[in-house]
């Protein structure tokens, strides 16, 4: 019984790996922040409203706001999106991370 169920076992890591494919991009896993995406934002205010444009623009799970002077932690995460401003509110950076 054990050496049947043995083959299907050895398949479980390649399914879980094609699960974080999403369809045109192969290897990206869903939520991946594209910052190229959101160019187009920077000279615009930051708003909630834009904050949730550039979240569906980059594809990001996470929006991290980066008001003038802020620190930042190290931490990189591929979900995230970071929107940079200065004090007029008008953006001036989109990155990942």
């Amino acid at each position: 019984m054990m050496s049947k169920l043995y083959p299907l076992a050895a398949l479980a890591p390649a399914a879980a790996l094609a699960a974080c494919a999403t369809p045109g991009d192969p290897g990206s896993a869903p939520g991946t922040c594209d910052a190229d995406a959101a160019s187009g934002f920077v000279g615009q205010k930051a708003t909630g409203r834009v904050g949730t444009q550039i979240v569906e623009a980059t594809g990001a799970r996470e929006l991290r706001w980066g008001p003038p002077g802020a620190a930042f932690t190290m931490d990189f995460r591929p979900d995230r999106v970071n929107v940079m401003y200065d004090e007029a509110m008008t953006i001036t950076d989109v990155t990942c991370g």
